[in-house]
Formats: C-alpha cells, structure tokens, sequence
C-alpha cells in the first residue's frame, strides 16, 4: 500500500483511466451516423427531382455537401473523401415520374462501414417513402388505374469499392494500422526507461551522443521490425482471407514507412516522460483504447463533439485508418490523400522534436 502511494504518477493514470473511460463511451461512443455529406448531381432540375433531394436532406441522414454536373463528378468526390455519398438523378426525371420510370442512383462510400450501415437504409426508406407519396397522390388523380400501377420511381444503390458488403473488407485495412501502431508504440515505449532501471543510461550520458541520435538509434532497428510485421499483416490480408489490395503498393509502402515512425516516435515520447517501465505500459495502454474509440477504427467519428475530435486528431491512428482505406480499399493516389500523409508528416516530425527535448530537459 504505501509503494502504491509512493508512485503517485502510476496511481494517478490508474485512478483516470476508469474516468476517462466512463466518459468516452457516454458522450463520445455513437454508433448511428446521420448528417453524411453528398454530393448530388441533378441532371434534371425540375420539381420532382428537387423535392427527391429535399426529402433526402430534410431526413436528417444526408446533407448536400456540393452540387456537381455528373456521376462521374460524384464518385470522384468520394474518392477525395469530400463526401461520403452521392445522389444522381438522370435528365428527364420530372417526365419519367409521370410515367412510373423515375430511376434514381444512390452512391455510398464503401471504405466507410458506418455510413453504409446508416446510409443504405435511409437512402432506400427515404426514397420508397417519397415514391408512396406520388403514387397516393396519382390515387388521388387518377383513381383505380393508378392505384394498379407500381411505384413511380425506382431508386438503387450503389455502394463503392465493397459492394458485396463483406465485412473483412471494412476491417482488415483499418486493423493492419492499428496492430501497427500497438507493435511500434510498444516497441520503444520501454527503451528510455529500461535504460534507466538497468543503470545503463549513465554510459550514455558520458558519450556525446545527442538527444535527437539517441532518439534515432532507438528507432532504426525496430524499423525494419515493424515494417517486417506489416508485410506479414498485409500478406495475410490478401491472401488468408482474400481481401483485394487496390492500389499502389510502393505508395502503401512509403506511407506505411511514415506512420511507422510516427509510432515509434510517439514511444519514445512516452518513454521520456515516464519515470519506471511500469509507467510506460500503463500510458501505453491508455493510449491503446484512445486509439480505439477516437480515431474511427472501431467507431464513427463524425457523430463525436468537436473536442473529442480534436482530441483524435491529435492520434496518428486517425490519419493512418483513412490513408490505409484510401490506398488499399479505394485504389486511390496521393493527389487525394495529400493532406493526410502532411498531417501525419507534420505530426512524426513534432513528436520526435518534443521527445528529444523532453529527453534533454531531464537530463538537465
């Protein structure tokens, strides 16, 4: 009892853990994901099409993020991750309804479970509910003969990139960058502080190594650890359980690289400002379930505050689930998945800064 009290920084994570936890999965967990932004490309702009759109958008589960010209404009949309679902309706559409020919095209980001889930149910709830409007109201006009007809407009969807819906290929992408980021957070998480309980870190005090080589040195090796491990979660992927790899391998490889040592660096920094080994796993297991339920690996995160958000942002998981979903689920290139590869490029560089001067300062 009294060591437990002594080590006031252990029982301090202990006691917040439970709290934090508490607190996460009350206001930050939400599984229903409504506001999905669109993009919709209206090739008819008459009435009928306008009133699909607002019928779509009053539901509360979409909200038209950009209007533009084609289908072909819709999905590229989503492949730049602008939006997360696409509406098209044909020219003509006004004339068609009249007819009860109406086709209107939904399109859902595959690479995203959670808004297919929620997406893909609206979409067709909102649509048939619209379709059983016009028909009351052709009832009404028409009477017996058009109560025998079907309903006037068909609505399909499509969902990019998984259209089968298999769940492995929702999951896979996502799991290998988080297996990664727990082997590379717990591979150098200990390295300082093992130093110290070995007694060993006063030889390299002595030597004129700096904080930053030192830093480096710990990471070199569990490079090509980590990236070993990669490929054999990647191989796995593909060939145990026969997920499709779409896109660049080298561009994959290079990113992969990037977040790696924004892991390992992210360690290391836990390993300066802990004091015992005991510590580091303690932050290292906080960090974990953060990376579980703010980063959009396990839980959607658009449903999340602001701040919880922020505070994702702040996890290189949050950048590595989107880049691995865009190069191995989507096929697409670095001109779409530029702003997150310098996020993360900005964040590796910060936290190697920050844990090298933290190394300095308690050296000092």
């Amino acid at each position: 009892m009294i060591q437990a009290l002594r080590d006031r920084r252990t029982l301090a994570i202990v006691l917040i853990t439970p709290m934090i936890e508490l607190l996460l999965f009350a206001y930050a967990v939400d599984m229903t994901v409504d506001h999905i932004p669109a993009a919709v490309a209206d090739m008819s702009l008459d009435a009928e099409s306008r009133a699909l759109i607002e019928a779509l958008s009053a539901s509360g589960f979409f909200d038209v993020a950009m209007v533009v010209g084609d289908e072909a404009d819709v999905v590229r949309a989503i492949d730049e991750d602008r939006v997360r679902a696409g509406i098209v309706i044909p020219p003509g559409f006004g004339t068609q309804v009249k007819r009860g020919e109406a086709q209107a095209l939904i399109l859902l980001d595959g690479s995203d479970p959670f808004t297919v889930n929620s997406g893909y149910s609206a979409a067709m709830s909102i649509a048939q509910a619209r379709a059983m409007e016009l028909l009351v109201q052709q009832v009404d006009q028409l009477g017996v003969r058009a109560s025998m007809a079907s309903l006037p407009i068909n609505t399909s969807t499509r969902i990019l990139y998984n259209p089968a819906m298999d769940d492995l290929i929702f999951i896979v992408p996502a799991l290998a960058a988080m297996l990664l980021q727990v082997l590379s957070v717990n591979l150098t998480a200990m390295a300082v502080t093992r130093e110290r309980e070995l007694g060993t870190i006063e030889q390299l005090l002595i030597t004129p190594i700096r904080p930053m080589e030192l830093m480096v040195s710990k990471m070199v090796p569990n490079i090509f650890v980590s990236s070993i491990a990669l490929l054999s979660i990647v191989l796995a992927g593909i060939y145990g359980f026969g997920v499709p790899f779409q896109g660049d391998p080298w561009l994959f490889a290079w990113l992969s690289l990037l977040f790696i040592v924004s892991g390992l660096g992210l360690g290391l920094l836990i390993s300066t400002v802990s004091q015992t080994q005991h510590q580091a796993q303690q932050i290292a297991m906080l960090l974990f379930m953060l990376n579980l339920l703010l980063t959009g690996f396990l839980y959607p995160r658009a449903p999340m505050p602001p701040l919880v958000q922020a505070i994702g942002n702040l996890l290189p998981l949050t950048y590595a689930v989107r880049l691995t979903r865009g190069v191995f689920t989507k096929g697409v290139g670095l001109a779409f998945l530029w702003s997150d590869m310098l996020a993360l490029a900005i964040y590796t560089t910060m936290v190697l800064v920050i844990a090298a001067a933290t190394f300095k300062k308690r050296l000092d």
